[in-house]
């Protein structure tokens, strides 16, 4: 049985680093401990580039390239290239957020098509993703999640972002591209759900090309995975989940108590783990049943835990219905390691450009701030391996 220890092999997770990109990354790290700088540089940056001061070059030079492929998608291949060379798969996410206009959302669109068909050219990219708010209005999903009336131009919005969806799948299915949607906030996730489960019922006859994502952190999610297995199974059709905690935490609460409702956000840490991980045991007891799993998770135990499910049921550690991801830039000791042991690693590589990727940088970056640990751990490793190539 593995152990934690296969995390701890320094020498393979920074094999792709030389020694100035260990120092930028130990530096960037070192910054992002401390939250009132993390507040202050993202005011700043943000100021800069709404009023077209040349910090741009800053940007890209520093947190952009670490935890960015590039801003556009020919741009990442160099990156792709060289994970694949550690046997390391690679997920395109065009990570430009805020979209608000059609013209907006109908860009999104184009660049997700183009990414489906760039995929399957690409034995390095088994997946496509995008974002629902890329391609539609965040408001639409809200009303349609209450299941308030819409008004005629609203219906004609919401019909646009179903044909929209519709279309991705089926350019999915023709190129042989699994296709990932996000998870976003809960009070919209609803339509996000129904509509991914409708779209199932079609295209995952043969295998899973539509994978919705659920939150883990969410105190319903676990529920709501068993009841749409059982719905999925009747219908004979296959299941894919990609599993993440979730990256609304504060938000989340935040609304709830302004609200007045029940925050949907586990109290603790120890009971997110607890979903997360009853939530892969449940997918790996159903494993035949043709269900894929992607475990987008930066925690060492519930990738452990994946691992050895993987192990005690006899399955190939290369499975293709067992996935392994972590972002880019972050957590490389767990992706490199499960990759060396033969396991289906991969890593988000987000890409755009610069201003427009800027709100991504900025929750990765609060997200670390407030991870408690994952901050130390990224500089704890890095320490190690300057240490080692010292002594070299």
């Amino acid at each position: 049985m593995l152990n934690l220890d296969i995390f701890q092999d320094t020498e393979t997770a920074f094999a792709l680093k030389t020694d100035a990109e260990i120092e930028r990354a130990y530096w960037l790290f070192s910054l992002i401990q401390k939250q009132p700088l993390v507040k202050l540089g993202t005011a700043v940056a943000n100021f800069a580039l709404k009023h077209h001061l040349p910090v741009e070059g800053i940007i890209r030079t520093t947190v952009f390239d670490h935890f960015c492929g590039g801003v556009t998608e020919e741009d990442t291949l160099p990156v792709v290239d060289k994970l694949y060379s550690k046997g390391v798969y690679a997920i395109l996410d065009y990570s430009v957020e805020g979209a608000e206009t059609e013209a907006d959302f109908q860009r999104a669109f184009d660049m997700t098509e183009h990414l489906i068909a760039f995929a399957s050219r690409r034995k390095e990219i088994p997946f496509a993703v995008f974002k629902p708010t890329g391609i539609g209005a965040f408001h639409i999903y809200e009303k349609v999640s209450r299941g308030d009336t819409l008004t005629g131009e609203e219906q004609s919005q919401w019909d646009k972002i179903k044909e929209r969806y519709y279309r991705l799948f089926v350019s999915a299915r023709e190129h042989d591209v699994p296709l990932m949607v996000d998870a976003e906030e809960s009070w919209m996730q609803k339509a996000v759900d129904d509509l991914l489960e409708d779209l199932m019922y079609e295209f995952n006859k043969e295998k899973p090309y539509v994978i919705n994502t659920l939150q883990m952190y969410r105190k319903d999610r676990l529920t709501y995975l068993k009841e749409l297995f059982e719905r999925t199974r009747s219908k004979g059709v296959r299941l894919g989940i990609k599993f993440v905690r979730g990256a609304y935490m504060e938000k989340e609460r935040e609304r709830a108590e302004a609200m007045g409702y029940p925050s949907p956000i586990c109290e603790t840490k120890e009971m997110t783990d607890k979903n997360f991980n009853d939530a892969l045991r449940f997918m790996m007891q159903h494993i035949e049943r043709g269900v894929l799993i992607y475990n987008g998770s930066h925690n060492e135990e519930s990738n452990l835990l994946l691992a050895n499910l993987t192990d005690e049921k006899a399955l190939s550690r290369n499975d293709p219905r067992i996935w392994f991801g972590q972002l880019y830039g972050m957590s490389d000791n767990i992706t490199f390691n499960l990759a060396k042991l033969g396991f289906n690693a991969s890593k988000y590589i987000p890409f755009g450009p610069v201003k427009d990727v800027m709100p991504y940088l900025i929750r990765r970056a609060e997200e670390n701030t407030s991870i408690a640990g994952q901050t130390n751990r990224e500089l704890r490793l890095l320490a190690e391996e300057r240490r080692r190539r010292k002594l070299s």
